[in-house]
């Protein structure tokens, strides 16, 4: 799943130590550009922090994973981040005649319409 929107708020970086070894964590908090815009908490773990290197008011698409755990009765969500992309953000939104010329497009007509020419 990939979530677009603005950096609005980086959490401080936890850390710890479990049975598998010493664990860190931060989490961000993403605010979409919908026309409702949503604020949504993801997190990053152990050197995903550091490669991600991620910044208030960065404009991004996280492509996150969404787990859900039971313990004593509740349920808990985490919303974890798997990759970043930073470059060539592009507005969805709009119809592809009205995008940027320069970018490139992986297209194929279908192999059973006529080509005009």
């Amino acid at each position: 799943m990939e979530i677009k929107g603005k950096i609005v708020e980086l959490l401080p970086e936890k850390s710890g130590e479990s049975a598998n070894g010493t664990w860190r964590k931060q989490e961000y908090i993403l605010e979409t550009d919908s026309q409702y815009p949503k604020k949504v908490c993801f997190m990053a773990w152990g050197e995903k922090i550091d490669q991600f290197a991620i910044n208030r008011g960065e404009d991004l698409v996280v492509s996150v994973d969404l787990e859900s755990r039971e313990y004593n009765g509740r349920w808990y969500t985490d919303v974890k981040a798997w990759k970043i992309s930073r470059d060539n953000i592009q507005d969805y939104s709009q119809p592809p005649s009205q995008t940027n010329k320069d970018e490139t497009r992986d297209f194929e007509p279908p192999l059973d319409e006529d080509i005009p020419f």
